[in-house]
């Protein structure tokens, strides 16, 4: 006959959960401040301000136009048949910037172009502060310089708020792309926007930076 008798021991207490270190919520460093100021960042606040200052008449500083930003765009029509080479053109745009770049996707399906929507068809990268002004610096000593049959840029190129656009065919000019190891070339529009209140403001201050304007 089975024992049908009941355990009657009484049960130890539970040890109470020690939490683990993984179980503990991550606490984000602080970014170290560098005190790595851009070459032209300091050119600007010298020099350029107090050019504009006289050149324009301006009473204050803050009245004087600054470059807020540098936009650039990669499009990749061939993206639609091949992933891959979008995601080659955004590593090589990563390099030129030296920022990660992001992934741009189509926003509406067409079907004339055998495009569908939310497809990889580009990149970008928006540049700000000491990373924007490097840009800029090796932008116009020494990727511009480069361009087979560069004869100067174009001064018509604003958009009456002071921005101004430049297109570059080949993205192999810039030093950081080594030419022997891409497989395609691709262009590239460079937005520089500013805080000029006109295309007259915005001029002069590209040209303080020496932009290669055409005359």
């Amino acid at each position: 006959m089975a024992d049908t008798q009941q355990n009657t021991e009484p049960k130890k207490p539970k040890k109470p959960k020690v939490a683990k270190d993984s179980d503990a919520p991550k606490v984000k460093k602080p970014r170290e401040r560098s005190d790595y100021v851009a070459r032209l960042k300091t050119h600007f606040e010298q020099v350029i301000r107090a050019e504009l200052s006289k050149q324009f008449g301006y009473t204050n500083r803050l009245q004087v136009p600054v470059i807020t930003k540098v936009v650039l765009n990669m499009g990749i029509g061939e993206g639609v048949a091949d992933r891959k080479k979008v995601d080659n053109a955004a590593a090589d745009l990563t390099l030129i910037a030296g920022q990660k770049a992001v992934i741009t996707m189509s926003r509406k399906s067409i079907a004339t172009y055998k495009l569908r929507d939310g497809q990889a068809i580009g990149c970008k990268v928006t540049l700000r502060k000491a990373r924007m002004y490097d840009f800029i610096d090796r932008l116009v000593n020494i990727a511009l310089p480069r361009i087979r049959d560069f004869r100067g840029l174009n001064p018509k190129s604003f958009d009456g708020r002071g921005n101004y656009s430049l297109g570059i065919k080949e993205h192999i000019v810039f030093p950081e792309i080594d030419f022997d190891k891409i497989t395609d070339s691709w262009g590239m529009d460079i937005t520089v926007c500013t805080s000029a209140r006109n295309d007259d403001e915005a001029r002069a201050l590209l040209a303080a930076f020496n932009f290669p304007f055409r005359q």
